[in-house]
């Protein structure tokens, strides 16, 4: 059997067994402003930064670190949005010696509670928004925090007075205390930027980032992501554009960044990939189709990675047409699968191929990606990255692994893979294989080009009258009727056949409603007996996660609290 099918689909110039050399984080930051301090670097706000001035600023955030003790060892949590702040606490604590915690404003109190204790966060940076500061405020005195670092989103801007007063008058900010539990952000950057470079002997054992997944059971658990796995996930992904033609031209790219950088997907394509090409970053601190459509017009915008509903949202936009979106030479889909209709549709507006890719927090988060230029299938997200193996365990005998073409768990190995579960050892050996492959919970299939092809993941599977049924496949299905903009399917309770397929859908923009039945007629030909969608809601919008998702457990958990009062 050929253990690496994929060698035959790379693209042109590009090689599987490329050198890829681990090193600090932060070197990609310090790296950029040494050889194109002049270019620009960010654009938030009406406020553009240089690298020169970035790489600046950050310096004085380390050093204001170190002043307040953080060093090897201290774990730093990051509670930020989409704006320079988190740029340079990110390279700035990675600078001072330290270690980042990131954190989602979407926890709720006893998970942020969980992540303190757990992660050993001392210190901790957020801004004054009323959508994140009361949070951690709850925190101070009842967890292990030492210190809430506070600044605020005036500062970043072109026009800090005008932006204090629009956010005031809507109620967006909120008053910040002056006590020892407290220090504003301009305090903290308030020195000359000396600080005390740390050396690192093994970026593969050196902790960066801890990442908390997720998790639909349970509290969340922290992959201990080192400075080799990030470094090399990046140069991954640098390898993958280096091919001929290049993809990449370094200093000359410019990337809108809408998602939220505390998800490992948007810290790592968004800011680290970013800062490599030494590419000018368009924050923005929400994504709104309306305002991506206008700067990639007006910026001429090379890159936009993102996540399917938001590439869905951008092509249902009633007005896109309007926009000139064909300066994008390199759009990626992540964080959760791409429906082909939605890839084929971007495609036809953009003139450009949306390509998808898979990974995961333990994998940080590279994994495979879509060869450009190269062979590409429907449905796929991709050949594993330079570096990486991949191969599939049999889902009834974990001791092998299961042939191409032959559905199996996803399991990969490779410099991007994580070093472990902080704190858990036994979870970090129940996701191990017996020959040391990291087991992602992830059903899929490879095919004789090396091709991967996600069927879903273990839990999300569905059993109906004994049959295993997917949500990914009837989505695809589902996502093929006309008037469709967003899908997703979970089981529901069934006292005759175990579970059903229930379908939440939104509607495009001036499409009319439909019945449960009319949909089964549409989807007769497409889905088996057994995958038949049992149930349908048709709603304004679906939940999503913090970078944008749609999130299946809320819809679970609203499921489960309906039956209960019924």
């Amino acid at each position: 059997m050929n253990n690496q099918p994929w060698l035959k689909s790379y693209p042109p110039g590009v090689r599987w067994d490329a050198q890829i050399t681990p090193r600090a984080v932060q070197r990609i930051l310090t790296d950029s402003v040494a050889n194109h301090p002049e270019q620009p670097a960010v654009d938030f706000m009406g406020r553009n930064m240089n690298y020169r001035e970035l790489g600046a600023l950050t310096d004085r955030v380390a050093a204001g670190l170190q002043q307040l003790g953080v060093g090897p060892g201290v774990h730093v949590g990051l509670f930020l949005p989409n704006t320079p702040h988190y740029l340079v606490c990110l390279f700035g604590v990675l600078q001072a010696g330290g270690t980042v915690v990131n954190y989602s404003p979407l926890d709720a109190a006893n998970v942020l509670k969980h992540k303190i204790e757990d992660s050993q966060t001392d210190f901790l940076l957020t801004l004054d928004m009323a959508a994140l500061y009361p949070q951690m405020a709850a925190m101070v005195g009842t967890t292990r925090l030492k210190k809430l670092i506070v600044g605020n989103l005036a500062e970043m801007s072109g026009a800090p007075e005008q932006v204090v007063a629009a956010m005031a008058a809507k109620g967006e900010t909120v008053a910040i205390p002056s006590d020892e539990w407290h220090m504003r952000f301009a305090e903290l950057i308030d020195n000359d930027g000396r600080y005390r470079a740390h050396g690192i002997d093994d970026p593969h054992e050196a902790l960066a980032i801890l990442q908390y997944t997720g998790g639909t059971t349970g509290l969340p658990k922290g992959a201990m992501l080192t400075h080799g796995n990030l470094s090399s996930a990046v140069e991954q992904v640098v390898t993958t554009g280096l091919g001929t033609p290049p993809m990449f031209e370094m200093g000359k790219e410019r990337v809108l960044a809408v998602l939220p950088p505390f998800h490992i997907y948007a810290l790592t394509v968004n800011l680290l990939l970013a800062v490599r090409l030494a590419a000018e970053i368009v924050q923005h601190v929400r994504f709104d189709a309306k305002a991506a459509l206008r700067d990639i017009t007006d910026k001429k915008l090379t890159f936009f990675c993102g996540v399917p509903t938001m590439f869905t949202a951008v092509i249902n936009d009633p007005d896109a047409a309007r926009y000139d979106l064909r300066t994008l030479k390199m759009c990626n889909s992540g964080g959760a699968p791409l429906p082909v209709e939605v890839g084929n549709r971007f495609n036809a507006i953009t003139g450009t191929w949306l390509a998808e890719g898979w990974g995961m927090t333990e994998t940080s988060p590279t994994g495979t990606f879509s060869p450009i230029p190269g062979k590409r299938k429907a449905g796929s997200c991709g050949i594993p990255h330079p570096g990486v193996t991949i191969k599939m365990l049999d889902l009834d005998d974990p001791t092998h692994y299961v042939p191409l073409g032959e559905k199996g768990e996803i399991c990969i190995q490779g410099p991007n893979v994580m070093k472990g579960y902080w704190n858990k050892p036994e979870a970090t050996a129940e996701s191990t294989t017996f020959d040391g492959f990291f087991r992602t919970g992830d059903i899929g299939y490879m095919d004789e080009d090396g091709f991967v092809f996600i069927v879903d993941r273990c839990k999300d599977m569905l059993l109906c009258s004994g049959y295993n049924v997917y949500p990914r496949v009837l989505e695809e299905a589902i996502y093929q009727h006309p008037a469709v903009s967003e899908v997703a399917v979970i089981g529901v309770p069934d006292q005759y056949r175990g579970q059903s397929p229930k379908a939440f859908i939104t509607l495009k923009h001036g499409a009319s409603p439909f019945t449960l039945e009319q949909l089964q007629t549409f989807l007769k030909d497409k889905l088996g007996k057994h995958e038949m969608v049992r149930d349908l809601e048709i709603r304004e919008a679906l939940p999503k996660t913090a970078v944008g998702k749609l999130s299946k457990k809320d819809l679970v958990d609203e499921e489960a609290r309906r039956r209960v009062a019924v």
